[in-house]
């Protein structure tokens, strides 16, 4: 099968989603021209979304540092020497306070993430209130705790989660230079549970961790074979922070990370791919190719978990610049 016939064929309207992309199809999009593969991405976007709505999501971070996993990105591993004090998990109302400040400022999703390595005990009785509480507020609700066992699934979408995000991070192949304490199976096995409970599921990855372009093919790939297809998937830019053994990493081409969004959107046509971490460090002209690319989503505050964002006023003036709308 010509890959690039195939691909063609996938953008008409009406043409079933796809779950069975081959390595082969997904490398010939990346080698695409960039005009040639941004066109094309357009036209996929179009035909499943308002080209010019972007979905505005806020996170919160309820439990800051003391993560036993050793991802080597992150400043919130106990195993990596950083500058992120811990602190225990939030009390509900102070949460709730923070939900009702997000939604004033037009956000429409309140995404709440704990450095875990999974949810135990009170805690994870405290998150369940969390989930009402916020829900009642008129905001969609995501949760990131770690991994999740089928019960754990089970009563988070009885509290009425709407979201659970869990990351692949990155390629089966190049994962094992990233973290050890936790398996690329323990990853699948939780979004397994999650779709098993009815929660829609937030999945993508990183880039530029080092990684080879083989791995951000082979991570799309991945995400793209998942059937349904993660409603969201954000793309994340590596953050490099000092202390963690990828503070020093090589920068990403922004060329190559936009090529990324734009394959993205070809092979997940209707989910929202998402700008993530790595945004502050991103020019405005950088964003505005994410966007073209069929980004509609971004994170909307001063801070994503422990790592700096772009300021609210600055995302506003963006949009008004380039004629989005935040929905």
């Amino acid at each position: 099968m010509n890959p690039q016939t195939n691909t063609e064929s996938a953008q008409r309207a009406g043409e079933p989603l796809r779950f069975d992309w081959q390595q082969d199809e997904v490398a010939a999009l990346f080698d695409l021209p960039f005009i040639d593969l941004l066109y094309r991405a357009q036209q996929v976007h179009r035909q499943n979304f308002a080209p010019n709505e972007v979905q505005i999501s806020t996170l919160l971070s309820i439990k800051t540092g003391g993560c036993p996993e050793d991802c080597g990105y992150c400043p919130q591993s106990v195993h990596h020497d950083t500058t992120v004090e811990p602190e225990g998990l939030m009390d509900v109302d102070s949460v709730v306070a923070a939900a009702r400040k997000a939604r004033a400022a037009g956000a429409s999703r309140f995404c709440m993430g704990a450095a875990w390595r999974n949810p135990r005990g009170r805690n994870f009785e405290r998150v369940l209130e969390m989930v009402d509480r916020v829900q009642a507020e008129g905001l969609e609700t995501c949760m990131t705790l770690g991994m999740l066992d089928r019960e754990q699934a089970r009563r988070l979408s009885e509290a009425g989660l709407d979201y659970y995000n869990h990351n692949l991070d990155t390629s089966p192949e190049f994962y094992g230079e990233i973290i050890s304490t936790r398996t690329y199976e323990d990853r699948l096995e939780t979004i397994q549970y999650v779709r098993e409970a009815g929660i829609n599921v937030c999945c993508g990855g990183i880039v530029g961790m080092g990684e080879l372009r083989a791995d951000r093919i082979s991570l799309l790939e991945q995400l793209a074979c998942q059937k349904p297809h993660p409603e969201s998937v954000p793309v994340n830019m590596l953050v490099r922070v000092e202390g963690t053994p990828l503070g020093d990493a090589v920068q990403l081409d922004p060329f190559e990370f936009v090529r990324t969004v734009a394959v993205a959107r070809i092979l997940m046509p209707r989910s929202h791919v998402r700008l993530s971490a790595g945004r502050e460090q991103m020019s405005d002209e950088m964003q505005a190719l994410c966007f073209f690319a069929g980004a509609n989503s971004i994170f909307y505050g001063e801070q994503l978990l422990t790592t700096p964002n772009p300021e609210a006023n600055q995302d506003r003036r963006l949009f008004e610049r380039l004629g989005l709308r935040p929905v």
